[in-house]
């Protein structure tokens, strides 16, 4: 959870939500209101569709949510294997999706869009404990839940700082979202590129990181 997480860590958490939300941002403009790493907007959505009679539309809402399961069953299954870095290793997986997403581009349309959505349901997996999701990077409802559950406790006298990880995290993901759909309507989906190069610089950035601290181990 992000309260057990150093400033350091929530920042790092921060940085790779605000690339989810930098995706989601890109692909909500481009899809036309479907989410990318939103997953109960698109369940909200292809219900609303199926009840207005709009089959393609309740079709692709849930083709972007099983792509979606798909890339957490990918990046679990990979993580599970990894002895040693298994976070950014799924970070790798994540920013591989990413990078197959940008080749396809304009041309893959659906198919980019899957690609795109199993991305950001294999980054989710970057944070877990006991093989269960321990912080969702995109599950932003849960994230302010707990920013309300911390800013109550701080009113009735507790932790006066528990809360702010939770905003920190939310405040990544709005701000990525901003970016990203300002970079789309500026050059397209052309931008696919940055969240990749984003994404596998902070995994080796994490990698080094997690190298470091092995090596101070006695």
């Amino acid at each position: 959870m992000a309260r057990n997480l150093s400033w350091r860590g929530v920042f790092f958490a921060g940085a790779i939500t605000a690339i989810a939300g930098f995706v989601d941002g890109v692909g909500f403009i481009h899809y036309s209101g479907y989410f990318l790493s939103f997953m109960s907007g698109n369940s909200t959505r292809s219900s609303a569709a199926l009840a207005g009679g709009d089959v393609t539309g309740w079709w692709l809402a849930m083709a972007f949510v099983s792509c979606f399961v798909l890339g957490v069953i990918l990046a679990t299954l990979v993580g599970a294997r990894a002895r040693v870095h298994r976070r950014p290793i799924v970070m790798y997986i994540s920013g591989a999706l990413l990078v197959v997403a940008a080749l396809l581009g304009e041309r893959g349309q659906v198919l980019t869009a899957c690609v795109l959505a199993s991305a950001m349901g294999a980054v989710n997996v970057s944070y877990t404990r006991s093989g269960e999701v321990s912080m969702g990077l995109t599950y932003m409802t849960g994230t302010l839940v707990k920013l309300g559950q911390q800013l109550a406790a701080a009113l009735s006298g507790g932790n006066r700082g528990m809360w702010a990880p939770y905003a920190v995290l939310w405040a990544m993901i709005t701000l990525g979202s901003l970016l990203g759909a300002i970079s789309y309507l500026a050059f397209g989906l052309a931008v696919l590129w940055i969240a990749a190069a984003a994404m596998l610089l902070w995994a080796t950035l994490g990698l080094n990181h997690e190298r470091r601290q092995r090596a101070l181990r006695p």
